[in-house]
């Protein structure tokens, strides 16, 4: 029997981090007895150990869900029902701003969205960024208040910052506890009610296949498998299709649902979401946004493709260099995998005469490119050379020539550049007010403006408690590099934790900027290197030579850091010598003896300083990084 569209919802749950997501999609999955209690485990749906161990959600995840409602109102069906079971097709997502790309396209693939708002926190900055993208592309938003079970939470005050913000009644606010379970049948009941479901009659060929792929992933024994959200007609296991912006065409080898883990099905009807084994071995034929149809269809879908994604825009770039040169195509092909199942990743191949052949990365934050490095360590068992973040500039030289480089390595002397161009990024923080003057400050120092500043909650008409009035909305513009330094750790030490950021891309301004080289020993790491503003580049060179002292291990002569910028040093500072007691061995004598051993260990340490070659471990490169 085939499926009908009125008994899918489709939808995700978007939030700030750590507001309880993942939670709530684990109470979610046991009162609809979608797992076994025994395989039942926190956080469920993060399936790396990355995502348990840092207690955030990287990658969206979707899952199918059954729901026996206790009646329906459907728009277009008003009569109430007895009951009817409902298939709730959830998808996780992450609550981190480097991972909005994820929320966005998760979004894409749904008609609703579950609002959740921390009873403890309030409204926070990256709240507001889910919602308005899911305002834009017109979802149904269910609002919800988690942990109301705690002590210190205010749920009074959330519920008129959700009623403000959303122009809503306070009634359809609903209120939750995802770690007890509390209201969460509740939940489960108005997501059947008010979430619409899928309307394929915009369509205009029903009977054609298309389908959205949303996600990706890479199997080695089945090839790509694609995460798809059906918008018409329907697929089954040996149907051939085509995708129609590679123009790739294969077998569907099987089809399914998650629950979560892949669970075939004979077929995958409109309005479902779903995945589709494609058994394309090359990860780069499969593009994110791209759309599935029937090979025999094609010159009828042809004519209207369902709309991809944006491309996402890489915030920063950094270089991945392997440990060995001959680990340089496993790492492409890491890469390469990784991408199809992050589609904000990108990357491509340069070369660099003294650590040799290298990746140009680009990430949408700090926070993603750490990830990025350590899933290729745990899921690929490759160590890789990270040189530090930097940003795209564009250059305008004295020719007139322009070009966009975004390694440190690349950026051309001062004598060369009439003009540089960089990103700068507007900033949403929300605080409480009693932090506003120290907030203004620290925007200061990293070279910001502040645009506005408005008050935060209230409610309306109702009379606003103490905490309620105290939150501030403010609005400043600030340089990419900034913000990808140690901005965020710097917001969250000067509100001691209450305040919360999102950005979004600004336009180029002109930047004063310089590059900053590291000489080690006399020689040039250009891993080191940095571009920094010129009203910080003595604290910047300063800092950097002192954590080298630090972190670098001695060697068998003196070694020499030096920090260059414009052709001058900045900064220095030397490692001294490991000692090695020459003359232990003998005993009494004549002092000449000892003379003569250390004036030749002496000889043999400058003869060291000047033609001695020293390795520097991966281990170092990843501590300045993290630095």
């Amino acid at each position: 029997m085939s499926l009908s569209s009125v008994q899918i919802r489709n939808f995700v749950i978007i939030a700030h981090i750590d507001h309880g997501k993942s939670t709530l999609a684990d109470r979610m999955l046991e009162i609809t007895h979608t797992v076994d209690p025994r395989k039942m485990k926190p956080q469920l749906l993060d399936t790396m150990d990355l995502e348990r161990e840092r207690g955030i959600t990287i990658k969206m995840q979707p899952v199918r869900m059954l729901w026996h409602s206790g009646g329906l109102i459907e728009p277009e069906r008003p009569e109430r029902s007895e009951g009817q079971e409902v298939i709730l097709n959830l998808i996780d997502t992450p609550g981190h701003i480097d991972f909005s790309y994820e929320v966005s396209r998760a979004l894409a693939a749904v008609e609703a969205a579950v609002l959740l708002a921390d009873a403890t926190q309030g409204v926070q900055a990256q709240t507001l960024t889910n919602l308005s993208i899911a305002q834009e592309l017109g979802l149904v938003i269910i609002p919800v208040i988690n942990k109301i079970d705690l002590p210190e939470a205010r749920v009074e005050e959330t519920e008129r910052e959700l009623v403000e913000l959303l122009n809503i009644s306070p009634g359809s606010i609903l209120r939750v506890s995802a770690r007890t379970g509390e209201g969460v049948g509740e939940l489960l009941e108005a997501i059947a009610k008010r979430v619409p479901s899928p309307d394929i009659s915009s369509q205009a060929d029903t009977d054609i296949l298309k389908a959205l792929i949303f996600d990706s992933r890479f199997e080695s024994h089945r090839g790509v498998i694609t995460f798809v959200r059906i918008m018409s007609g329907s697929v089954r296991a040996g149907d051939k299709l085509r995708l129609l912006a590679s123009g790739i065409s294969y077998e569907a080898k099987e089809v399914g649902t998650f629950a979560p883990g892949l669970v075939s099905k004979s077929e995958l009807t409109a309005g479902e979401i779903g995945y589709i084994v494609t058994a394309i071995k090359n990860p780069g034929e499969v593009k994110i946004g791209d759309t599935i149809v029937k090979s025999s269809q094609v010159d009828r879908a042809l004519v209207s493709p369902l709309p991809g994604y944006k491309e996402p825009r890489a915030m920063v770039w950094a270089s991945f260099f392997p440990e060995g040169e001959d680990q340089f195509e496993a790492l492409g092909d890491a890469l390469s995998r990784l991408k199809l199942n992050d589609a904000a990743l990108t990357f491509e191949v340069e070369s660099s005469p003294i650590l040799g052949r290298s990746f140009a990365c680009g990430f949408l934050g700090m926070l993603h490119l750490e990830i990025v490095a350590e899933r290729l360590q745990r899921e690929f068992g490759l160590s890789v050379v990270t040189t530090a973040p930097s940003v795209a500039y564009q250059v305008t030289f004295c020719d007139g020539s322009q070009e966009v480089i975004s390694s440190p390595a690349k950026f051309p002397p001062r004598e060369k550049i009439n003009a540089v161009m960089e990103p700068w990024l507007r900033i949403e923080i929300i605080l409480p007010t009693r932090y506003l003057g120290g907030m203004i400050t620290l925007v200061d120092a990293h070279e910001g403006a502040v645009v506005s500043t408005e008050t935060f909650g209230g409610g309306g008409n109702a009379q606003p408690t103490i905490g309620a009035a105290e939150r501030i909305r403010l609005v400043c513009e600030m340089p990419l590099r900034e913000v990808i330094t140690d901005f965020f750790d710097a917001l969250k030490s000067a509100s001691s934790g209450y305040a919360s950021m999102s950005y979004e891309p600004g336009d180029l301004k002109a930047a004063e900027v310089e590059r900053l080289d590291i000489l080690v020993a006399d020689e040039l790491v250009p891993a080191f290197s940095k571009i920094i503003s010129k009203r910080s580049l003595p604290f910047a060179a300063r800092s950097t030579v002192e954590a080298l002292k630090e972190i670098l291990p001695r060697q068998l002569f003196v070694l020499k850091i030096q920090a260059v910028a414009a052709g001058r040093i900045v900064a220095s500072a030397s490692i001294s010598a490991l000692k090695k007691d020459v003359t232990g061995y003998l005993y009494g004598g004549d002092r000449s003896r000892k003379m003569k051993l250390w004036k030749k260990q002496k000889r043999g340490k400058e003869r060291l300083r000047e033609h001695g070659k020293i390795h520097i471990p991966a281990e170092v490169f990843l501590k300045m990084l993290k630095r």
